[in-house]
């Protein structure tokens, strides 16, 4: 007996040593148990031979009955497997991907969200004017929400000075348009989005077709023309605007949507303030973090705004003092003679 579990063990290792396959292995030794079974079966009762593999058949026709049960057993949790597995392999697919629905899973399982909420933003089209420090985090964050379509507009290249706050970007961008640094961005974290990057100066000459085909604005804009063209264009197509804006330690945003009563953006900011009153952020400096937090309270806004979720921030701002840690909310009202969406419009 222990002769042959020796010549078992050594064709094992020599087999090994050889790289012969498993397969190959299993089968030398199982000529090997055919051999010696053989031998007591046929060989009389004294044989040496008999002597040194055991003596009786009895002993290895048990081992033989194991060894047959352990392969039934493996045989038959591979059948129970393929039987588990076949309906979903065949399960008829949804609006959504078996990877999809395990992705948006704690979007679904939100009440305010669920399944038609997590829908309604997969069929959403969000346009994000600006792909600097707010657009950075609002894109990634609506394309990692499952927002279905997103353009952004940015006719501007990634420079070293931008990689302090605009996460989005990453140093080997450096020249490379912002649009499609971003839209590689986007896309490597969730490819289940489809992203489409403009790579221009929004203008009057295309703002209006180009605002269009979406069902939401996010302007992260740092320039009082392109916000008030923005404006403009949203107010009469009936747009939902998210306008964020920050300033060294501080930031705000709002919702501006006049077709929900709310009012617009040029309400609260009739006019851009005189030069020098308002710097942009390479004139007066911003701590990095910041538009971090605006920028994801954007996306947050966009969300609610598309799935009706809780209360958006229509004819509220929020202002956010990142110095001292504090925030503040205030209320906001439609100006009568706004020249946008008031009665002198």
């Amino acid at each position: 007996m222990l002769l042959v579990i020796c010549l078992a063990v050594g064709l094992w290792v020599l087999g090994a040593v050889m790289r012969v396959p498993t397969r190959t292995r299993w089968s030398m030794i199982g000529v090997l148990y055919f051999a010696v079974l053989l031998a007591n079966l046929v060989l009389p009762e004294g044989n040496p031979v008999r002597q040194m593999t055991g003596e009786s058949p009895v002993l290895w026709l048990l081992i033989g009955g194991f060894g047959i049960m352990v392969l039934v057993y493996r045989a038959g949790l591979k059948w129970l497997r393929s039987r588990v597995q076949e309906p979903e392999q065949t399960m008829p697919q949804g609006p959504f991907t078996e990877t999809e629905l395990n992705r948006y899973a704690r979007h679904i399982v939100l009440r305010e969200i669920g399944g038609l909420g997590q829908k309604k933003m997969k069929d959403a089209k969000v346009l994000v004017v600006g792909a600097g420090g707010l657009g950075s985090p609002a894109l990634l964050y609506l394309a990692a929400a499952g927002v279905g379509t997103i353009g952004v507009v940015d006719d501007d290249e990634v420079d070293n000075s931008n990689l302090q706050r605009q996460v989005i970007h990453q140093d080997k961008a450096i020249g490379m348009p912002k649009v499609f640094s971003a839209a590689e961005a986007m896309t490597a974290q969730n490819p289940f989005v489809t992203v489409k990057p403009y790579h221009r100066r929004l203008t009057e000459d295309d703002a209006d077709a180009l605002i269009a085909d979406y069902d939401l604005v996010l302007d992260g804009t740092d320039n009082f023309d392109t916000r008030y063209l923005v404006n403009r264009i949203c107010v009469a197509q009936g747009k939902p605007l998210i306008s964020g804006a920050l300033s060294q330690w501080e930031g705000q945003l709002s919702v501006f949507d006049p077709a929900n009563d709310a009012p617009c953006y040029q309400c609260i900011f009739p006019e851009a303030p005189a030069p020098g009153l308002a710097p942009s952020c390479a004139e007066a400096g911003v701590i990095g973090p910041l538009p971090g937090v605006i920028g994801s309270m954007m996306a947050v806004e966009a969300v609610k705004v598309i799935t009706g979720a809780g209360a958006p921030l229509r004819g509220e701002m929020v202002i956010y003092d990142a110095l001292y840690g504090e925030s503040r909310k205030m209320k906001l009202k439609r100006r009568a003679e706004c020249p946008v969406c008031g009665s002198a419009g």
